[in-house]
């Protein structure tokens, strides 16, 4: 399907044929329909052009299927071409500044920015919502699971509140969907055998927008890099600042564990025996080749990629192993080891907001933040402006405020 962009095609037609058809109609001495042509030519010339949907990806080697999906529709799509040595984080910074430029420059509708992936991908999408809830209007994870990011712990599910997700996977896939739902996280599961069409998920994203000032806001961080919670940007923080109005909303995730063998990927529903190597790192220089089966561990045979998937989940310390893999015909064993990535301190910060448009209140609430901006939106002022229950000011104007706490005092000033 092409898509037509109908005013630049009125404008063309404005631009070749209003003059023939304005000096028919003053020949005609029709001066009502001649200005009305002009009036018309002008109001289409003056439009801005129209701002596209867009779909980010965290995989830009996926773009060009995306691209041809996307496009039917007029949509965009925005990567960020990452170095095969970048880390999550890094890609997740990189592809959200990807899309603020491609707002900046007009052609995409800030309100319906959409984060997407695919198979091993799918579990960028959850990771990147997490870290940065602020630019999305919601997230589609197409296959893959969110177990790898969901692992790293720093999965929260406050940071979902206001950006839903899409999941389409396969059946086994539903428990863990509901584990998640159940723990907080805004979700909905679809299987992949009715709910996979590209039609038909473009369609779900289609239904949500993002809101620049949503009323209530809910973000949690473990990192100074990723505290923008939409209208508020935390700026400092003190472990010691508690608040048990705000527990933690991180999903608890597994140990980690896996073999050594140089990060290979593989499908939890691609069938056995054993677990397929789907693909390998640039550069790896380990033991593995794409292709290869890991059939057994220990002597103990593997059926499955979810067998192993649980056998790694009852890894309690790292230890020396042997895998035995299957390449084409030959056995080949492997000495490796299981081991257990390091965990990020359970310390995080955690700030909820929002504006009662009844009583005319910014009511803030926070955990571990002893500093943080908050833009107050046009049409918000005048209003009071409540720190964990003390009210600091009296806003009269819309605009920026630092909150600052300093030995139990708050505090409220505008911005400089």
């Amino acid at each position: 399907m092409t898509s037509k962009n109908w005013l630049r095609e009125s404008g063309l037609a404005c631009g070749i044929e209003h003059a023939a058809a304005f000096r028919a109609a003053t020949v005609r001495k029709r001066w009502p329909v001649a200005l009305l042509i002009v009036l018309l030519c002008a109001v289409a010339a003056a439009q801005p052009p129209q701002k596209a949907p867009a779909v980010a990806l965290l995989d830009a080697a996926d773009a060009p299927e995306w691209r041809k999906w996307a496009g039917e529709l007029g949509w965009q799509v925005v990567t960020w071409p990452a170095p095969a040595d970048s880390t999550i984080d890094v890609r997740v910074l990189n592809l959200e500044s990807a899309v603020e430029a491609a707002i900046k420059s007009g052609s995409v509708d800030p309100a319906r920015v959409y984060l997407a992936g695919r198979g091993e991908a799918a579990a960028g999408v959850w990771y990147a919502i997490s870290r940065f809830p602020d630019p999305w209007a919601a997230g589609a994870a197409v296959g893959g699971s969110p177990k790898a990011a969901i692992d790293t712990g720093r999965i929260f599910a406050a940071n979902f509140a206001n950006v839903p997700v899409l999941w389409v996977s396969d059946s086994p896939g539903e428990a863990l969907a509901q584990k998640l739902k159940a723990a907080g996280l805004n979700l909905e599961w679809r299987p992949a055998a009715t709910g996979g069409a590209a039609s038909a998920i473009f369609q779900w994203l289609g239904q949500h927008k993002r809101e620049e000032f949503p009323l209530s806001i809910d973000c949690e961080t473990n990192s100074p890099t990723f505290a923008r919670c939409y209208w508020i940007q935390m700026t400092k923080f003190d472990p010691a600042e508690r608040n048990d109005v705000l527990p933690s909303t991180r999903i608890a995730g597994g140990n980690g564990a896996a073999l050594d063998l140089g990060g290979f990927s593989f499908r939890l529903d691609e069938p056995g025996p054993g677990v397929l190597v789907s693909s390998l790192p640039p550069k790896y220089s380990g033991q593995l080749k794409v292709g290869d089966r890991i059939v057994a561990l220990d002597g103990r045979e593997i059926a499955t990629a979810r067998q192993y998937q649980d056998l790694m989940e009852k890894a309690t310390e790292e230890k020396l192993a042997v895998a035995t893999v299957q390449r084409g015909k030959e056995r080949i064993r492997i000495e490796t080891r299981i081991v257990i990535p390091r965990r990020d301190p359970p310390v995080s910060a955690r700030v909820q907001a929002q504006y009662l448009p009844d009583s005319r209140e910014v009511q803030v609430v926070s955990r571990t933040v002893t500093e943080m901006r908050v833009t107050v939106a046009p049409g918000w002022a005048p209003a009071q402006l409540l720190w964990n229950g003390l009210t600091l000011e009296n806003l009269k104007e819309p605009g920026c405020w630092v909150l600052t706490m300093q030995k139990e005092l708050l505090s409220a000033a505008k911005c400089q």
